[in-house]
Parts: C-alpha cells; sequence; structure tokens
C-alpha cells in the first residue's frame, strides 16, 4: 500500500522558518522523482520544487527560488523542504508527490499557516 505522510506544517511568523517532511512507503522510493506542490485557497496546485531520484538535480518556482530548498534521503524513504524567509503569500496546503513514469502519488497535505 503506498503511503505518502506529510508533516511539518504549521504557523509561523513572516521571516520565520519551517522544515517540512514526507515520509514514503509502499514503492521504490529510490526511483522516484519527488516534488512539493502547494495550493492556496481558491488558487490552483502549483509546483514548488523538484528532486531527481538520486538527488542529482533540482528545481524551484521563482516565487521560492533562494528560500526554500528541497532534499531527500533515500536511505529513510523520505523528502524533505526547508523554508526560509517565509512571506503569507507561501500561506497554502503543502502536498509531497511521488512520480515515475505513468505512476504518480499524493500525500495527503500539511498546512503552512504564516502570518502575524
Amino acid at each position: 500500500q503506498v503511503q505518502l505522510v506529510e508533516s511539518g506544517g504549521g504557523l509561523v511568523q513572516p521571516g520565520g522558518s519551517l522544515r517540512l517532511s514526507c515520509a514514503a512507503s509502499g514503492f521504490i522510493f529510490s526511483s522516484y522523482y519527488m516534488s512539493w506542490y502547494r495550493q492556496a485557497p481558491g488558487k490552483e496546485r502549483e509546483l514548488v520544487a523538484g528532486i531527481t531520484s538520486a538527488a542529482g538535480s533540482t528545481n524551484y518556482a521563482d516565487s521560492v527560488k533562494g528560500r526554500f530548498t528541497i532534499s531527500r534521503d533515500n536511505s529513510q524513504n523520505t523528502v524533505y523542504l526547508q523554508m526560509n524567509s517565509l512571506k503569507p503569500e507561501d500561506t497554502a496546503v503543502y502536498y509531497c508527490n511521488a512520480k515515475r513514469s505513468s505512476y504518480a502519488y499524493w500525500g495527503q497535505g500539511t498546512q503552512v499557516t504564516v502570518s502575524s
């Protein structure tokens, strides 16, 4: 049974930091491209960051470049999103995604709220 379980969300003040984690099980994690998406109220889900299976390459949305860092630990079947210098516009539900060819899996999401 495939599972992606996100954690680490919460309420943080502008300028603060959070680290999201996504624990995977039920598939060969090390062979999947992993991504973080987010969806704010009334908006479409958007790609935040992605990382290749061997962590050799990453990509980021322009809005988070220089502030967010995606990483993975294939020995722990976990992908992370370190979020620094958070802004109110980063408020959203953050989702973990695993993709390989025609297979794609989603987590249930974790809420991140940036507010003073």
